[in-house]
């Protein structure tokens, strides 16, 4: 559904430390994208990708800077372990507790967890059906 996003951020090497350890736990990988940037994707040559740097787009409104319009992404993970994973691996890498895992009231078969990454964007992972109920 999504063919690929980004974020701005303020400390590149930051946001790299906690998008590995990120990407690590939900078995995803990350690739330099020139000096000021990354991409974090399933592999290299498939979509969707998620791309973080430190360089001011070319669309973005008059007034905008890292952090300052939180953004939210949610990562589908495997099962609840996967998500576990992410969560304490994000928190391991410097992101900040935003909701723990857990199923979410009123969201059905639903299971996730919420960390605010060094910008302070909502950074999520989640399963759904039977992923998010068994175990």
């Amino acid at each position: 559904m999504i063919d690929h996003t980004g974020i701005v951020v303020s400390d590149l090497a930051a946001a790299r430390r906690f998008y590995d350890a990120v990407a690590g736990a939900l078995d995803l990988l990350t690739v330099d994208n020139g000096p000021g940037a990354f991409l974090m994707a399933r592999s290299v040559r498939e979509y969707p990708y998620l791309w973080i740097g430190t360089p001011r787009p070319s669309y973005w409104a008059e007034g905008s800077r890292a952090g300052l319009n939180q953004m939210h992404l949610a990562f589908a993970a495997r099962d609840k372990a996967q998500v576990d994973a992410f969560y304490h691996a994000a928190l391991a890498a410097g992101g900040r507790d935003n909701g723990p895992p857990g199923p979410r009231a009123g969201a059905g078969d639903y299971y996730g967890a919420f960390v605010l990454d060094p910008d302070g964007n909502n950074i999520e992972a989640c399963c759904r059906g039977a992923a998010a109920t068994e175990g």
